[in-house]
């Protein structure tokens, strides 16, 4: 799949976009939130393929300004952690949990509540599933 990127400069009151990647395809919005829509329909146009057939990265050109250049850096490096700590959270509730810890005491560990820890596990559902189905048999086997 091919990924295009719609680069953004502020110009009066308005955003102006250029594609580096499709010569010719300019355009404008009044407000970012809008670009990635806009773009998605002149490249469709321009190249005549599906607007679902590739993807587009608005890419904001910014002042550069020390504050918020770091600022900036300090937010992609938080997302970095984050998606850092949801691989390794998500690792440790699997081991917790299969080690026979229940997924209430697994959440209470990482201060989370037990249905954050079945998203996170998908274990919640099945062992649910499997509850039920227990009692069921129990039901029919008296």
């Amino acid at each position: 799949m091919n990924n295009y990127t719609a680069v953004c400069r502020r110009s009066g009151d308005w955003w102006a976009i250029t594609v580096p990647e499709v010569k010719g395809i300019h355009s404008q919005v009044r407000r970012l939130a809008e670009a990635e829509t806009m773009v998605r329909e002149a490249i469709a146009l321009f190249l005549d393929v599906a607007p679902a057939s590739f993807t587009v990265t608005v890419r904001p050109e910014v002042p550069d300004v020390e504050d918020v250049l770091d600022a900036l850096r300090a937010r992609q490096e938080a997302q970095q952690a984050d998606r850092r700590a949801a691989e390794a959270t998500k690792k440790a509730l699997d081991r917790l949990i299969a080690d026979g810890m229940t997924v209430r005491d697994a959440g209470r560990v990482f201060d989370l509540s037990p249905q954050r820890v079945s998203q996170i596990t998908g274990k919640g559902r099945k062992a649910l599933v499997r509850r039920r189905r227990g009692h069921v048999e129990q039901e029919r086997s008296a």
